[in-house]
């Protein structure tokens, strides 16, 4: 078997119009699907939801749930806020600026544009506490080669020490130089 790509990607949310209503303002999502049921189909246990849909382009979707009978959401304490998040690909660095500017006029506290030498990135939370990041790449070819050519190494490096390896150091030369 091989995977053909991401059906979609489920998060739950606090309330699905209000999530609707917010990715299609910030983020020019379309609304493409709305699933509701009184129990569950898989365990058929008895929990109603509204399940919802949004068109993250390229046919990647991103889908959210409404549990009202089940307790408030949470996360969790034990990793940090900047691990779990959803990354989504724009075109230019130019639309990365101008969505943080939106978003910040909008009252989203943005962090970034943060230089990943590979990619440029912005960092903001949805109205459910959901991490997000708009993600432009700007590495070259030969960036990605050597990238490539490392990753195997580095993995078993990590597995045998837990230590950040270095056969990438050159994506952080201009900072350590600072």
């Amino acid at each position: 078997m091989k995977i053909e790509r991401i059906h979609h990607v489920a998060y739950r949310c606090r309330d699905a119009k209000e999530t609707v209503e917010w990715y299609r303002q910030h983020l020019g999502m379309d609304f493409v699907l709305a699933i509701a049921e009184d129990k569950v189909p898989s365990t058929h246990a008895p929990d109603p939801y509204m399940h919802l849909f949004m068109d993250a382009g390229h046919g990647n979707v991103l889908a959210f749930f409404e549990l009202p009978n089940s307790p408030p959401m949470g996360r969790d304490s034990n990793t940090p806020d900047w691990v779990q998040h959803i990354a989504f690909k724009v075109g230019s660095v130019q639309e990365l600026e101008d969505t943080k500017a939106r978003l910040e006029a909008a009252g989203i506290p943005v962090v970034g544009v943060t230089d990943h030498t590979i990619f440029k990135s912005i960092y903001f939370f949805d109205p459910n506490g959901h991490r997000l990041e708009l993600a432009c790449d700007t590495g070259t070819p030969d960036m990605y080669r050597k990238l490539d050519d490392v990753k195997w190494a580095m993995l078993e490096e990590w597995s045998r020490t837990k230590r950040a390896p270095k056969h990438a150091h050159w994506m952080h030369e201009a900072e350590l130089a600072e």
